[in-house]
């Protein structure tokens, strides 16, 4: 009656299989047995994009993982300023990535759906990052002291910001400039949850001590949702957003209209390519009967 012991493997976890991924990475299945395991850093590894998926998948400026190795290791990419060399370094939410030598910025955002998706912006946005404040404290010698969803520890803030307010850090100092409360009214994201990716109006925040906070929040077409307090992220105050929104405004668009949009966008895209097939045609017709022209020519001299 001898049963084996299986043995447990030592250390944490090295590597993650595709299958495991998770779903916003939009990773084809048959692509490979392995996915990027992202390294230990300011955000969760499920809530957060590695830079080689970035650089190879989104942004297009690398065929595989040696030619994106090749670009982190010239010091071409800056994460919120600072140059990151390491391949499965987790960006996430709100962070800034700024590429000097091609003079390109983008921020990480969310879509309706909920994939991170890739948002160029200005080079005079690209200085600030907007920040949640997910703890308050005071620390050794009494100084107070707040941390951000990014892990920012930042020394001796305004007293009057509280958790869950959101804060506009400068990329260049690491300093608050400015700071807005945790109040209906204000424009909000939603980071979390079935309506990930999100925005419209704080509308109603209900308190369930020993629970879940829910808020209500009604987007630019009228429509209400509800969601946890921790996932929601104020952007900015009324209706006015300190940072620049993606494509599609934070709608969620139903099933039928989402697939009527697809179709459109398939039609207007087959379309040109038929119209750039045609003038190439074309081109190449002119050029078949100047060069029979030309023997034509030749024959009678």
């Amino acid at each position: 009656n001898f049963v084996k012991e299986e043995k447990m493997p030592r250390g944490p976890r090295t590597k993650l299989k595709r299958l495991n991924a998770p779903s916003h990475w939009m990773l084809d299945k048959m692509g490979g047995i392995y996915a990027p395991k992202p390294s230990s850093g300011p955000h969760k590894a499920r809530e957060s994009l590695p830079l080689i998926l970035l650089i190879r998948d989104r942004l297009k400026f690398a065929l595989n993982g040696r030619e994106v190795q090749s670009i982190l290791m010239g010091r071409m990419v800056e994460v919120d300023g600072k140059v990151r060399t390491d391949k499965t370094y987790p960006a996430g939410f709100m962070d800034v990535i700024t590429i000097p030598k091609t003079k390109d910025n983008y921020r990480l955002l969310l879509d309706a759906k909920g994939r991170y998706c890739v948002h160029p912006i200005s080079k005079k946005e690209s200085t600030f990052k907007l920040c949640k404040v997910v703890r308050v404290g005071i620390a050794k010698q009494g100084v107070p002291f707040l941390i951000t969803h990014d892990n920012r520890f930042i020394r001796y803030p305004d007293p009057a910001i509280g958790i869950n307010d959101t804060v506009k850090v400068s990329t260049v100092t690491g300093k608050i400039t400015k700071y807005l409360k945790y109040a209906t009214g204000n424009l909000a994201y939603a980071t979390g949850g079935a309506n990930r990716g999100r925005i419209g109006e704080l509308r109603k925040i209900e308190k369930h001590p020993g629970s879940f906070n829910i808020v209500h929040i009604r987007d630019s077409a009228g429509k209400t949702f509800s969601t946890r307090g921790c996932n929601s992220f104020l952007i900015g105050p009324g209706h006015k957003s300190w940072i620049s929104i993606p494509k599609g405004r934070g709608l969620k668009l139903s099933t039928y209209n989402d697939r009527k949009k697809r179709i459109k966008v398939h039609a207007m895209a087959k379309k040109g390519k038929n119209k750039r097939l045609n003038s190439m045609a074309s081109k190449k017709k002119v050029n078949t009967e100047e060069d029979d022209e030309e023997e034509v020519e030749e024959n009678e001299e």
